[in-house]
């Protein structure tokens, strides 16, 4: 992007689509965000970015507004437009699963976002935090947030954090990609495939970050039943349920010496083991014969 010196948004109520827009765009322009309705000098300047606002979606010229897409346009919003001008769309909406409820929210509503989720409205609402509450009201009841004040701050840790998970996580399922291995091991008389990440040097700080993800990427969810992953607290690994399924209870490996420790609910042991042969076997005793 070129350079900014304004981010600008629409006065008055304030949305979460817009909120993040701008705290992505401040993230990578450090710049004073004002609220107010931009004039047509503002929306001709590629200097001012105009986000939710102007009823112009030109990225050449910064301005991010959705709402003049006609009504049965695909749920886009503000942040939409932004990540899609970023090149970093396709993986959020594969990264950040809160991303297209978001869309629909501010595209369709509670109510039909709520009939699109298959719930009921009332239950949506109980899922709004304070977190969200208080920072929306702080930010409709100011006109100009300068770098050093507190919400501006706010807003910026929260673009960045956004945009580092994005970019890692793409870099992550790439790792994923040359390094983890899908077993085929009999299961209580059944074949499943368990998803294998050995351990590397270096080792990710957190290894099992990113299994569910890969796993969906590759089209596999229906099939993986548990993973197999470095341990970042010992030389051994963790043994995990994908999905909570049912065929891996591992509460069957709590009499195992060399297994410290398993979850009362059977969906996650340790193992100081590290040879693989031992931890398919290990896998294996985990296994159940009756589902139902």
């Amino acid at each position: 992007m070129t350079l900014i010196d304004t981010i600008l948004t629409h006065p008055g109520g304030a949305h979460k689509d817009e909120f993040l827009a701008c705290s992505v765009l401040l993230a990578l322009h450090p710049v004073p965000l004002v609220r107010r309705e931009p004039t047509p000098e503002d929306l001709a300047n590629p200097a001012i970015c105009v986000v939710d606002v102007g009823h112009q979606h030109e990225p050449a010229r910064h301005n991010f507004d959705h709402h003049q897409l006609p009504k049965d346009h695909p749920p886009t919003c503000s942040l939409s437009l932004v990540l899609q001008h970023l090149e970093l769309y396709q993986d959020a909406r594969q990264f950040c699963e809160w991303l297209e409820v978001a869309e629909w929210f501010d595209c369709r509503g509670l109510v039909t976002t709520a009939q699109w989720l298959g719930t009921a409205p009332a239950i949506v609402s109980q899922l709004i935090s304070p977190i969200d509450v208080t920072l929306l009201r702080r930010f409709a009841a100011t006109q100009r947030i300068a770098p050093g004040q507190p919400l501006w701050e706010v807003m910026r840790m929260i673009g960045e954090d956004l945009l580092d998970y994005i970019k890692s996580m793409r870099q992550r399922l790439d790792f994923l990609g040359q390094h983890a291995v899908v077993w085929d091991l009999p299961l209580a008389g059944h074949t499943a495939k368990i998803l294998f990440l050995p351990r590397t040097e270096p080792l990710p700080d957190d290894p099992s970050l990113g299994l569910d993800q890969f796993i969906e990427s590759r089209g596999l969810t229906a099939d993986i039943v548990g993973t197999v992953y470095p341990d970042r607290r010992s030389a051994g690994y963790g043994l995990s349920r994908f999905q909570d399924n049912a065929r891996l209870d591992f509460t069957r490996l709590a009499g195992c010496p060399d297994v410290h420790f398993t979850h009362a609910r059977g969906f996650v042991a340790k193992t100081s083991a590290a040879d693989v042969s031992r931890l398919q076997q290990l896998v294996g005793l985990a296994g159940v014969s009756n589902l139902s």
